[in-house]
């Protein structure tokens, strides 16, 4: 682990994935451990046009004696590269290698016996498909989905027979820019340079987010139909999201209280589709990300989250528990088959 551009107690760990069709590829691991050592762990994977930079939700977990991880995925974040197209992929599977890395460190190499992923968005898709692909081999102890991605928000006429056709382009023709783009109302409603409380870097979160492209599409809706389809994630799994979608492309202050990138229902339509054990949680006034909401909605999804920790994961804060060796070394100085939807005949 070196130093985290966050600053003490984060560090970040780089890891090596190779080289692709773009040239060479890392992710990138950051750390916020616990003031006393622990054997529960949390793996957080932003959203798409993302990055980790919610402090306080690190914060949250680490004063309940859980240690932190967060990971920036290939071509997002931190681990953008000069070279490379950002937050593309033609696979959402791409991801697994890091995910399964990350697993890695934090069980193996870090000592920790229970591990929480939490996903945002199209992180809460990806989160979902491998725990689904990787069910048998016991990485994750529980699942949190903050918004999860399970459905284009469009019209039914955009989200299956158009998006079936974008899918074949982008086989054929993965990095055509499509002609649209992500609007920016979310932008404002966030970042403290417009109309939110949170400040982050535009570079890496710009308020219009990236140019959509076509094999992006063809890899989001090939993982959406596997989940629509039904998966098998034997976990428990808490599903948090919004009570109302926002749906204009121009500004309103009602965009500040409801989920302005994706629609809610279809979270709430899906939600059975990913195992056997799953509890829905919903948000008056909550954001895309629930955790950047205002104060008094994320005040309640921490509240909530940590009611059900504590139900499936008895994994409640342990004030008195008695210390447990760290098998750790001192940090360094500074510190997202087909579609049940009869429409989708049309792929």
């Amino acid at each position: 682990m070196e130093p985290d551009l966050l600053g003490p107690p984060y560090e970040r760990h780089t890891i090596d994935l190779g080289s692709d069709d773009e040239g060479p590829v890392v992710a990138t691991l950051v750390r916020r451990r616990a003031e006393r050592p622990s054997r529960r762990a949390v793996l957080y994977v932003h959203g798409f046009v993302d990055y980790f930079f919610q402090t306080h939700v690190a914060d949250f977990f680490a004063a309940r004696g859980w240690d932190f991880y967060a990971l920036d995925l290939r071509k997002y974040g931190r681990s953008l590269l000069p070279h490379q197209t950002p937050n593309f992929c033609c696979d959402l599977g791409d991801y697994f290698p890091e995910l399964d890395a990350a697993a890695e460190i934090i069980r193996t190499e870090d000592g920790h016996d229970t591990v929480l992923a939490m996903g945002h968005s199209t992180g809460g898709l990806i989160i979902s498909l491998w725990a689904h692909d990787r069910r048998d081999a016991g990485l994750v102890d529980g699942i949190v989905l903050n918004s999860p991605f399970f459905d284009l928000n469009a019209p039914w006429l955009v989200r299956r027979p158009l998006a079936a056709a974008v899918a074949r382009l982008g086989r054929r023709a993965p990095q055509r820019i499509l002609p649209f783009s992500l609007g920016t109302v979310y932008g404002e409603s966030l970042h403290a340079d417009h109309r939110g409380e949170w400040t982050y870097d535009l570079a890496w979160k710009p308020l219009a987010g990236f140019p959509v492209r076509a094999g992006w599409v063809d890899a989001i809706r090939t993982g959406q139909r596997r989940l629509r389809a039904g998966l098998d994630i034997q976990v428990p799994v808490l599903l948090a999201c919004s009570t109302r979608s926002f749906r204009s492309t121009k500004w309103h202050d009602s965009a500040t209280l409801a989920d302005a990138v994706l629609d809610v229902e279809h979270m709430v339509r899906w939600a059975p589709r990913l195992g056997p054990h799953i509890t829905l949680a919903r948000f008056d006034g909550g954001l895309h990300d629930l955790t950047l909401s205002g104060p008094a909605v994320r005040e309640k999804v921490f509240a909530e989250v940590g009611r059900w920790a504590d139900a499936f994961l008895g994994a409640g804060p342990t004030p008195t528990d008695p210390p447990v060796p760290d098998p750790r070394p001192a940090p360094s100085g500074n510190r997202e088959a087909g579609d049940p939807e009869q429409a989708d005949a049309t792929a």
